[in-house]
C-alpha cells in the first residue's frame, strides 16, 4: 500500500552524521538522477572522505558547508519510493543556527534525531527533542549513527536507548523508536544490516530506517470543528465579495451557517470557489474562496469558524524559544503573528526558562538566545487563538522584531489569562470627544526623544508655556520627575527601560482621555519602545520630536556630569556611551539645537503643530 506523504526532519549534534544519512539513503534506494549521481562520485574526489563517496555533498549545498563540514542552512529534499512519497529537512547541528532547525521542525510530522553512538545523548540532543516537541511533533526516531566505529556494539546500543527512553518520557514525547545505524557504511540505512544480526530480535525494532519511514502512521485525530483564518478579502467589483483562506481544519459546505471571529457575528455560506471554480463543499487543507448571504466586517486577521470553541482574547501563556542574539526582556515590545492576524505585543513577564539537560525551571528576568522560555505575553487588542494542543495553526506564533522584521522567538500557546476575560474598559458618560470639544483642542502627546543633554526637557518646557500663553491645556511628564516618583522602582536596564517607557505611554493616554495635550521628555532610545508607546496613544495622537543634538554638544553641556561619569564607568548602561540610541526612522520633526534661539525653535514646532492640535 502507497502510504501518504511524510515530511520530516533530521537533526542532532554537531558532526552527528545527518546530511550523510539521508544522502546514503537517496543513493542506496537509487533515488538520484544520472547527472546527480555523477556529479556525487566526482565531488567526492576532491573532498575529504578518502576517496570514498561522500554522502553528505548532496545536502549540504552552501560553500560554506562544504568547506566547514557542516550543515548552516536548512536543506529540503524531495524523494518518492514505492511505497511513499517523502520531504525531508536536513538541518543545522551547531548551537548557533539553531533558529534555522527550528523553522525545519515547524513543518515536520516526523523527527530523526541522530545520536554518535561513541558520544551518546549530548545537550544538542535534549535541546533539539524539546524544541521539535514544542514544535508539534509526536513521532520520533533516535538514529544511534557510528555503530561501525564502535564495532556494531550491541551493549552500547542497548545503554543509549535506555537512556533515549529516559529522555522521552522526560519530555514526554510520545511514538518514539531508536534503530542503530552507520550513515557512512549504509548500515540499517535502507536494507536490515548483516553487520548486526542481533537487531533483528524481537525486542528490537528490526526495521531499516527507510522501511520504518515507509511504513509508520502519522496520521493524528483531526481537529474539531471548521478553522479558516482570513488571508484576504476578494473584492475584484461591487458585485463580489469573498473571503480567502486556507481551511486548517474541518470541512466548510454550501448552506452552512458560520461565525466570525472576534466579532462573533453569524452568516450563511452561499458560495465556495476552489481557485476559480464553484464548490459545495471544501476540507482541510484546501485553499478557499467563501461567500456569505450578508455584509459583516471581516477583514486579514478573523477567523471563519464552525463547531469549534476558540479563544477571543489579548492576553496568553506561552513556551517559546529565543533565537534574537539581543536577549529578551521584560517589557519589551514586538509584533506577533498567530494565523494569518499580526499584532503589536508586550512580553509582560518571563515566569521562568526551562534548563534543556534537566528540564528544571528556571527563575528569570532576561532570556538569551536558543534558550526556551515560559512567559505571559500581552497584545493591543483581542485576536483568535487557541492552545497548541487543540489547534495547531492557531495556538502556534513567532515574534518579529518591530525595527528589523526578523523573527525574534516562535512558540506555542499554552491558554489563555483570565485576567484578559475579567477586565474590561469602562465606558463612562463624559467622553474624550465631549472633553476635547469643551477644551477647544485636539488632544495629542508630543513625544521629544534624543540623548540627554540635547534639549528635550527644554524645549518641552518652553513648547508648554507657548502653548498656555495661547490658551491650551496641556501636561508635562519629563523623565527624571516620573523616575523620582511612579518609576521609583525602575533601574536603566533594557527591560526597566522599556516599563518606564510603557507606564508613561500608559499615563500619556489617560491625560489624552482627559483632553488635555501632554509634552514627554524622556529619551526612550530604543525604536521599538517608542513604537509601542505610539500603539498605545494611537498613531492619531502621537507626535514625535527628534530632537538630533550631536553627542559631542551633549557632552560639553553636561551640567549633572553624567557623561564624565558614564566614560569612567561609574554609570552603566549609559544611552550613547555604554548603550545605544535607536534614531527614529520619521519623525514628524528633527530638530538640532546647536546654536539656535529657543524662540526660533518654538515657532518652528508651533508651525508644526497647528493642523494637530486645532479642532
Amino acid at each position: 500500500m502507497v502510504r501518504g506523504l511524510l515530511k520530516f526532519i533530521t537533526c542532532g549534534s554537531v558532526d552527528d552524521g545527518k546530511s550523510t544519512l539521508i544522502g546514503h539513503m537517496l543513493y542506496d534506494a537509487k533515488l538520484l538522477y544520472t547527472d546527480q549521481e555523477r556529479s556525487l562520485e566526482l565531488d567526492s574526489k576532491v573532498g575529504s572522505s578518502g576517496g570514498g563517496i561522500d554522502y553528505s555533498l548532496l545536502l549540504d549545498g552552501l560553500m560554506a558547508e562544504r568547506e566547514e563540514g557542516i550543515t548552516i542552512d536548512v536543506a529540503y529534499r524531495y524523494f518518492t519510493t514505492d511505497n511513499r512519497s517523502f520531504i525531508v529537512a536536513d538541518t543545522p547541528g551547531h548551537e548557533e543556527y539553531t533558529r534555522n532547525m527550528a523553522v525545519g521542525a515547524s513543518f515536520a510530522e516526523l523527527a530523526v534525531i541522530l545520536i554518535d553512538a561513541s558520544k551518546g545523548i549530548l545537550v544538542q540532543t535534549r535541546r533539539h527533542a524539546r524544541i521539535c516537541a514544542l514544535m508539534g511533533i509526536r513521532h520520533f526516531v533516535f538514529a544511534v549513527n557510528k555503530m561501525d566505529l564502535i564495532h556494531f556494539d550491541r551493549y552500547r546500543f542497548e545503554e543509549i536507548e535506555r537512556a533515549v527512553r529516559v529522555l522521552a518520557e522526560e519530555l514526554d514525547l510520545a511514538n518514539v523508536v531508536t534503530i542503530p545505524v552507520s550513515a557512512t557504511v549504509g548500515d540499517n540505512v535502507t536494507t536490515i544490516s548483516e553487520n548486526m544480526l542481533w537487531y533483528r530480535e524481537d525486542r528490537f525494532l528490526g526495521k531499516s530506517l527507510l522501511q520504518y519511514l515507509e511504513t509508520v502512521d502519522v496520521a493524528e485525530e483531526d481537529e474539531k470543528g471548521l478553522v479558516l483564518p482570513v488571508q484576504r478579502v476578494c473584492r475584484p467589483d461591487h458585485t463580489f465579495r469573498g473571503f480567502q483562506g486556507q481551511i486548517e481544519s474541518g470541512t466548510i459546505q454550501k448552506g452552512d451557517e458560520i461565525t466570525v471571529l472576534p466579532s462573533k457575528e453569524k452568516a450563511e455560506v452561499t458560495e465556495i470557489l476552489i481557485t476559480d471554480k464553484k464548490a459545495d463543499s471544501a476540507e482541510k487543507g484546501q485553499a478557499v474562496t467563501v461567500c456569505l448571504n450578508r455584509e459583516i466586517d471581516i477583514s486579514r486577521g478573523c477567523v471563519i469558524v464552525k463547531d469549534t470553541s476558540l479563544k477571543v482574547s489579548n492576553m496568553f501563556a506561552a513556551t517559546m524559544l529565543w533565537m534574537d542574539d539581543e536577549p529578551l526582556a521584560v517589557g519589551r515590545s514586538f509584533y506577533v503573528k498567530i494565523g494569518t492576524k499580526v499584532l503589536p505585543a508586550t512580553v509582560m513577564n518571563i515566569r521562568y526558562k526551562i534548563d534543556v539537560n534537566t528540564g528544571e525551571h528556571i527563575p528569570a528576568t532576561t532570556v538569551y538566545k536558543n534558550e526556551i522560555a515560559y512567559c505571559h505575553l500581552s497584545m493591543t487588542e483581542k485576536a483568535v487563538f487557541d492552545s497548541f494542543r487543540d489547534h495547531k495553526t492557531l495556538g502556534s506564533f513567532v515574534l518579529i522584531d518591530r525595527v528589523t522584521f526578523q523573527t525574534s522567538a516562535c512558540g506555542t500557546i499554552r491558554h489563555s489569562l483570565n485576567r484578559a476575560d475579567n477586565i474590561i474598559w469602562q465606558e463612562t458618560d463624559i467622553t474624550r470627544d465631549f472633553r476635547s470639544a469643551k477644551m477647544n483642542q485636539k488632544p495629542v502627546t508630543i513625544w521629544f526623544t534624543g540623548l540627554s543633554g540635547s534639549g528635550k526637557s527644554t524645549l518641552s518646557n518652553a513648547l508648554e508655556k507657548r502653548l498656555n500663553a495661547e490658551g491650551h491645556y496641556t501636561m508635562l511628564l519629563d523623565g527624571d520627575n516620573t523616575r523620582l516618583g511612579l518609576n521609583r522602582d525602575l533601574g536603566f536596564r533594557a527591560g526597566d527601560r522599556a516599563e518606564n517607557i510603557r507606564r508613561v505611554a500608559e499615563v500619556a493616554k489617560l491625560m489624552n482621555d482627559a483632553g488635555l495635550i501632554v509634552m514627554t521628555a524622556f529619551i526612550s532610545p530604543f525604536a521599538a519602545d517608542r513604537e509601542n508607546a505610539r500603539d498605545t496613544i494611537g498613531k492619531d495622537s502621537f507626535v514625535e520630536i527628534y530632537v538630533s543634538t550631536p553627542i559631542e554638544e551633549c557632552e560639553r553641556r553636561d551640567v549633572k556630569g553624567l557623561y564624565e561619569k558614564a566614560r569612567k564607568g561609574e554609570i552603566s548602561n549609559f544611552t550613547g556611551v555604554s548603550s545605544p540610541f535607536e534614531p527614529p526612522r520619521d519623525p514628524d520633526l528633527t530638530i538640532d539645537t546647536t546654536g539656535r534661539e529657543l524662540g526660533d525653535l518654538v515657532d518652528e514646532m508651533m508651525e508644526m503643530l497647528k493642523d494637530k492640535i486645532r479642532r
